[in-house]
């Protein structure tokens, strides 16, 4: 697909974002969805897959 990116871990292996559930917390961000902030919001969840708790430093309360 044009247009798309493709992400890889720390060993060369593809890690599609979608496969990997969107934590909770991102749904009352004010980034979420946001074109322009997907690419570090897929990395900032896909370094922390494997964690038991998700913390995200560029998260901003969704006000609405």
């Amino acid at each position: 697909m044009e247009g798309s990116l493709n992400y890889f871990d720390d060993d060369g292996k593809e890690i599609n974002p979608n496969l990997f559930p969107k934590p909770q917390i991102c749904f009352s961000c004010e980034k979420n969805d946001n074109p322009n902030e997907e690419i570090v919001c897929n990395l900032t969840r896909l370094d922390q897959r494997l964690e038991q708790e998700f913390n995200c430093f560029g998260y901003e309360n969704n006000k609405n």
